[in-house]
């Protein structure tokens, strides 16, 4: 597990805020203002979203801040780029979310040696086979130290929330419904889901995440885990106030 991740959920032990974020939305060069606003605020974890065309699981407002990011030229080089000198900035542990196609275009190797080099802390690939991550990821991320982080839906089952598990090294990304991230189901209904993962006593602490968008939600998850991830609303939010230091502020003081 990476040292920032691992430290932060052994000091604290509930209540984590984690915040999404596309690179170059709203604009190009926004990603280092953004990181430095949100570290300052206070939330406890970082998720940088590389861009791309395709976003299954994602729901409208990141898909559309993704193409607007790719129009400006975000690409994965230009955010290690970006991010080259960000451990002189922040100490926050960093995660990047993306998908498995501008990986692979960037290919394997190189895109983990880019995070080890800038600092990167984890990373989330949601389209990404479990076989396929223990044929061509696994070995590169233990021996680098980067955290791999998978994701559970309400469908997945016991047996393989415990190989997923097995496998996870930073924490568990726990899909709070059957649904893309922007929705706005009631985590009430989950109850049975939260309940069946709790009871598994599983190695790696749970983060929830899709349709955490309010003070409500963000406890609701809280009390069914470490912590929630805050994304759609986020994204929502840089769009209609942009990003500066106070409006960052007032988006994160909802949650604290």
């Amino acid at each position: 597990m990476s040292t920032r991740i691992q430290q932060l959920f052994s000091k604290k032990k509930g209540k984590i805020l984690s915040i999404y974020f596309t690179a170059g939305y709203p604009t190009l060069n926004d990603t280092l203002t953004i990181i430095q606003n949100l570290a300052d605020a206070g939330v406890d974890l970082i998720e940088i979203g590389f861009p791309f065309s395709d976003p299954l699981a994602d729901g409208p407002v990141i898909q559309q801040s993704s193409q607007k990011a790719i129009e400006n030229g975000m690409t994965l080089k230009l955010l290690f780029e970006q991010l080259k000198n960000i451990r002189q900035q922040t100490n926050i542990p960093i995660i990047l979310m993306g998908y498995l196609n501008p990986v692979l275009q960037f290919g394997i190797q190189n895109f983990v040696e880019k995070c080890v080099v800038v600092g990167i802390d984890g990373v989330i690939i949601p389209d990404l086979p479990v076989d396929y991550y223990e044929a061509h990821f696994k070995n590169l991320f233990k021996n680098n130290k980067l955290a791999n982080i998978l994701l559970i839906t309400p469908e997945t089952n016991s047996d393989r929330v415990q190989m997923i598990d097995a496998l996870s090294d930073g924490f568990i990304y726990m899909v709070s419904s059957n649904s893309i991230t922007g929705s706005e189901n009631n985590l009430a209904h989950q109850s049975d889901y939260f309940d069946r993962i709790n009871q598994l006593n599983l190695t790696n602490p749970t983060l929830i995440g899709f349709g955490i968008h309010d003070k409500h939600t963000f406890e609701s998850a809280c009390k069914n885990s470490s912590g929630a991830i805050i994304g759609s609303a986020f994204v929502k939010h840089l769009a209609t106030y942009g990003t500066s230091r106070k409006t960052i502020f007032d988006f994160v003081k909802v949650f604290k």
